[in-house]
């Protein structure tokens, strides 16, 4: 019978479902240190208790941190040497993180891989007594009671709340998250000190004494959704106020004066406290459910119910959902109950079939949807198909029902099926497989190496299966150990070519460099469909720099270009660098080498541009340029006199050979009239010399200047009219 495990409480019924029977073998939750992930996550166990601490620690024996599936099925064993963990959650990305009494967090995914950090000067000063978690981050409470909050553990800065004054270990705390419309958008610490309640702003370290008569409180829960809390003190009084603590909504008395050993919702409609031996429900109308288990459980608290592991058993507590109560409460006049009662009849060929049909006919879509709705709340897979047989009867009847309503539900059926088989050990409900979304179970198939399983959702489902399909060649690649490199090629690439739209072998091809596998990473990326993502992984690669260059200019992106250029530049000798220009037979490098020394005034990479490419007319240029900005003349007509055997080599370029040769001639005779005269001739022309010559009445050193140089006659003379007259020699200018 359906409602044979039904347990009511107040006004509605609970229910417990067993999950599992737990694969593992000889495990006592009492003594283990124990993380279970929510949405049917992993399990991290480890041993805590002192006799078996102390017996390792006597043998040099390195403690073992176990992971498992929801079933129990072995994932991972950790050797664990990095030190005492006081205490261990899983963030939402399903990585395990362990906080170390000596101020370090160690981060750690289901197959060992890890990083860690340090939670500052504080913590490794003081030590770590206890933390507390969000999905993303964690608060510390350290030796000498200061606060450490990580708000991102993918990007931890461990920051020092300011000093709320604490005096003494509180004797429970937890984190209250921000909820979307709160004024504050901080972590807020709640924690039991002595007989009043602390509430600590993480942002800026204000706090207030909540003075909530009751105290002392031993243990504090906070709902899923963030509005509720539940407290209790040391009487065995339960009490859930509002987050904003404005508002008593209920108040129940367990009659137990102990301490409990765990505190969790069920849902958020209500609080499940566990002593030894017993588990007990409490109700938002004082009501409350005992359930008795032999020793110490392990409570996992969901959006829906809580998980409860045994030390054999994996089970789950839920209200028994809304439409599911509808249907099989015994007396339901709902019209799920009378489509369900009416394929019943159906069956049996009973004629009140067609009377139930007909009651309910102005609201038989909604009975439809009642009976699919059950179906995917159903952890059992007959009940599923007579509530799902049930609805398809009911469509029978309506010619206008939307059919995808029935598919959809069909195919979300089949993949919690799938996924709470124990072999994968994901045993999701139907809300906390709406919360969690597609494509989010497809990634934690994928973490868990489930690839078969994930696929066939991605095909199932019509979601993009490169993400999975990228793991897997990652993991592949990981494991290639002496594999051969062109078959592990080949069968990537058939793999990946399978999926429609093109699929990036970058992160493959990083996978690959980062285990030690250059050519199968070179391999790999020559698969990448955009040459651009190519250039960065190339360029850390060793010996790939020419093609790092020729990918970057297929991709027509001119600062990749440049980045390229330049980080070959860096990383070889000049002569290595351009060999490496030259080998990709292309002459945009040289060209862009040249633009970009141009525009930076580089000029010894611009001669050693022109030296590789043997442009003599072009380096002589760079010689004229240089000699101008010398003072010493001697060093001038060195340059010059280099610049011009430069162009003596090409009969295009003899009228700059014979301007240069008269230069040097230019800038001997100044250097020699400076050495006489004690005049200044640097940086004249030639006409400016004689003119400056004739105006000091040096005339035959000016009449040396006009003969070495072979100045024209017509000038000369018109220089030295003007000279003339600036001497303001009259007489001389009518002999001339």
């Amino acid at each position: 019978m359906a409602t044979s495990d039904w347990t009511p409480l107040h006004n509605r019924f609970y229910r417990k479902i067993e999950q599992y029977a737990l694969l593992w073998r000889d495990v006592d939750l009492s003594k283990h240190l124990v993380a279970a992930a929510q949405l049917g996550g992993p399990i991290a166990l480890i041993r805590n208790d002192s006799a078996s601490l102390a017996l390792k620690a006597s043998l040099g024996a390195k403690q073992q941190l176990f992971i498992y599936t929801a079933s129990g099925a072995e994932i991972n064993c950790i050797q664990w040497d990095k030190g005492r963990i006081v205490a261990m959650a899983w963030s939402n990305s399903e990585r395990l993180i362990c906080v170390i009494d000596a101020g370090t967090v160690r981060i750690t995914d289901m197959w060992g891989d890890a990083i860690s950090f340090s939670l500052g000067m504080e913590a490794s000063e003081y030590g770590v007594l206890d933390s507390q978690f969000t999905s993303t981050g964690l608060v510390a409470l350290t030796g000498n009671l200061k606060l450490i909050l990580v708000e991102d553990i993918a990007n931890p800065r461990p920051k020092l709340i300011p000093d709320p004054g604490i005096v003494v270990k509180p004797s429970t705390w937890t984190l209250i998250l921000p909820q979307h419309n709160a004024s504050s958008q901080s972590i807020e610490i709640l924690m039991a000190v002595k007989s009043t309640l602390l509430l600590i702003d993480a942002g800026t370290g204000s706090f207030q004494d909540l003075r909530i008569p009751g105290g002392p409180f031993t243990s504090i829960s906070v709902s899923p959704n963030t509005k509720f809390i539940a407290l209790l003190n040391s009487t065995g009084k339960v009490l859930v106020v509002s987050s904003d603590f404005t508002k008593q909504l209920a108040e129940f008395n367990t009659g137990m004066s102990q301490a409990p050993i765990q505190m969790a919702w069920c849902g958020n409609d209500s609080v499940t406290i566990h002593w030894e031996d017993l588990v007990l429900v409490v109700g938002p109308f004082g009501d409350c459910i005992r359930y008795v288990f032999d020793g110490t459980v392990n409570l996992i608290s969901e959006i829906d119910g809580v998980r409860i592991l045994t030390n054999d058993r994996a089970q789950f507590l839920q209200k028994v959902p809304g439409t599911t109560e509808d249907i099989f409460r015994i007396g339901s006049t709902a019209p799920g109950a009378i489509l369900y009662d009416a394929f019943d009849h159906f069956g049996r060929k009973s004629p009140r079939a067609d009377e139930n049909i007909r009651s309910i006919k102005q609201e038989l879509s909604l009975a439809i949807d009642a009976c699919l709705e059950a179906a995917a709340n159903e952890f059992s897979p007959t009940r599923q198909k007579s509530l799902l047989r049930a609805a398809s009867f009911g469509k029978g009847f309506l010619e206008d029902y939307n059919a995808e309503k029935f598919t959809n539900m069909c195919e979300t059926i089949r993949v919690l099926n799938a996924v709470r088989r124990f072999e994968v050990g994901i045993p999701l409900s139907f809300s906390q497989y709406c919360h969690m979304t597609p494509e989010v179970l497809v990634g934690r198939l994928t973490q868990r190496h489930q690839y078969s399983l994930a696929l066939n959702i991605c095909q199932y489902l019509k979601i993009n299966p490169s993400r999975v399909l990228i793991h897997w060649a990652c993991t592949k690649v990981r494991t290639a150990g002496g594999t051969d490199v062109n078959l592990l090629v080949q069968e990537i690439t058939s793999k990946l070519s399978s999926i429609p739209n093109p699929t990036s072998y970058l992160q493959i091809a990083t996978t690959a460099y980062h285990y030690g596998h250059t050519k199968l990473a070179a391999l790999l990326l020559e698969h990448e469909p955009i040459a651009a993502m190519q250039v960065p992984l190339l360029m850390s690669m060793e010996s790939q720099d020419s093609l790092a260059l020729a990918r970057a200019i297929e991709s027509g992106d001119t600062d990749l270009c440049y980045a390229v250029i330049l980080h070959v530049k860096r990383k070889h000798p000049m002569a290595e660098f351009f060999r490496i220009l030259k080998q990709g037979k292309s002459p945009v490098a040289m060209s862009l080498v040249q633009v970009y020394a141009k525009r930076v005034r580089d000029v010894q990479l611009l001669k050693d541009f022109y030296y590789q490419e043997d442009a003599k007319s072009e380096m002589a240029g760079i010689l004229v340029a240089e000699s101008f900005e010398l003072t010493q003349v001697p060093s001038r007509i060195n340059k010059l006199r280099d610049a011009q055997r430069l162009y003596q080599e090409s009969k295009d370029h003899m009228f700059e050979a014979k301007a240069l040769d008269d230069q040097v001639k230019l800038l001997q005779l100044q250097s020699t009239f400076e050495r006489e005269t004690g005049q200044t001739f640097s940086n004249l022309s030639v006409s400016e010399t004689i003119y400056k010559c004739l105006v000091l009445g040096h005339v035959n050193r000016a009449a040396k200047v006009k003969a070495d140089l072979k100045v024209p006659e017509k000038r000369y003379l018109w220089l030295k009219v003007k000279a003339i007259v600036e001497q303001r020699n009259w007489e001389a200018l009518e002999k001339v």
